[in-house]
């Protein structure tokens, strides 16, 4: 290959090497990291170890856990390129350089970032008003939460039902929950249970609560504890993202899963989903989808909490790091944070057999009280049946509804 310079006819041209290489000198230079980090996945994904590495010990020297939002989410990125190239990719503990905080400390950074960002209200005030709505003349209302996890979704829920016209109906609540959430939580389902039972009781509710504790991955009908004369909603909040589909598994349990809910003829089946596409992209494409998705996440965390404060260090390194980490780091089964954008989870909805079900109006205007509260840089959206919310130009989360 020719790296200098090639002369035909008088005039002189460089090599796609050579400005390959005057790219990579000007972004360094420049201390261009948006271009260094973009630059870093291409020499990793081009199977060019030297030029990776290179690029690697220059980020090093730029990014930083308590910079701007871009050195921050940089500092990750390049925790999951080096554990790529490492193939120490499921490790994620190791590749972050961290230790699990205890079960009480991860609660308080993820009901933090529940707090300073409207994503998680957002989902669970639209899927809520989705469920209120088809429910409104239902005497027993039996809903499945395929990951339950605090069970702070339904407070919400059974307060409005609390105040229906005619009174509540009586809820029966099955929680769907595997260990990690356990995890986070300091315990089993029977936490949730409890939490939620008492809560009812004090708005005088009639209330019973199902645990099935395991992935959603192993759900099978006998685990659903179905009874005839409920009314049955289905709510699949920031969770569907986690099966493994088509790509991973002969078995397919996202629409396995979508099957068999389908088969139990709910009156209501709601969506939350982060607006990305990582799924089945390949290395390359995936790493520029993760780092323009977080750069919007990062960039709507650093509004509310300052860049100097230890909780925001601690939201961003046990809440999303993770994450990031895990969607470039890791191939195969270990990638567990698969998203895809709503246009393919519709697809998958339509070939279950369900047809979309309309958000209430009313849904979309307590919302946007919501935001209200928040940067005037969020934004609400309804296009195509669904509600997005998104950070400037970038969508970051979906809401549907399914029938």
């Amino acid at each position: 290959m020719n790296y200098g310079y090639t002369f035909q006819n008088g005039t002189s041209n460089t090599s796609p090497a050579m400005d390959s290489w005057r790219q990579i000198l000007e972004a360094i230079s420049n201390r261009d990291l948006n271009h260094i980090l973009i630059l870093c996945a291409k020499a990793v994904s081009d199977n060019d170890m030297l030029m990776a590495q290179w690029l690697m010990d220059e980020l090093r020297q730029m990014v930083s856990v308590t910079g701007e939002p871009i050195q921050r989410l940089g500092a990750y990125m390049l925790e999951g390129l080096v554990a790529r190239l490492a193939s120490s990719g499921s490790n994620i503990c190791q590749s972050l350089k961290c230790k699990e905080p205890a079960s009480a400390e991860l609660l308080s950074y993820m009901h933090i970032l529940y707090e300073v960002c409207p994503y998680f209200k957002f989902g669970y005030m639209s899927a809520n008003g989705a469920i209120a709505e088809a429910m409104k003349d239902e005497n027993r209302v039996h809903i499945i939460d395929f990951q339950i996890a605090q069970g702070s979704q339904w407070l919400t829920l059974i307060q409005a039902f609390a105040a229906r016209p005619g009174g509540p109906p009586h809820i029966r609540i099955t929680g769907i929950d595997d260990s990690t959430s356990a995890y986070a939580r300091g315990g089993g389902l029977s936490i949730v249970g409890k939490r939620l039972s008492n809560f009812a009781k004090s708005f005088k509710v009639p209330f019973e609560f199902h645990a099935a504790a395991m992935s959603g991955c192993q759900v099978q009908l006998g685990n659903l504890g179905v009874r005839s004369g409920e009314a049955l909603a289905v709510n699949f909040a920031f969770m569907l993202h986690h099966m493994p589909d088509e790509s991973v598994s002969t078995q397919n349990h996202r629409d396995r899963i979508l099957r068999l809910v389908k088969s139990l003829s709910p009156k209501v089946v709601t969506l939350v989903e982060q607006e990305s596409n990582t799924n089945t992209a390949a290395f390359y494409p995936r790493f520029l989808e993760t780092l323009n998705y977080y750069t919007a996440m990062f960039e709507s965390i650093n509004v509310t909490l300052p860049r100097e404060s230890k909780e925001r260090i601690n939201v961003e390194q046990h809440c999303l790091a993770r994450e990031v980490v895990n969607i470039i780091a890791c191939e195969g089964p270990a990638r567990v944070e698969r998203h895809e954008l709503l246009g393919k989870w519709r697809s998958r909805f339509k070939m279950a057999g369900f047809t979309p079900y309309p958000l209430s109006s009313l849904v979309n205007a307590t919302i946007k009280t919501l935001l209200e509260n928040y940067c005037d840089k969020y934004r609400l959206e309804e296009r195509d049946e669904a509600l997005y919310l998104g950070w400037m130009n970038r969508d970051l989360v979906a809401s549907c509804a399914w029938k």
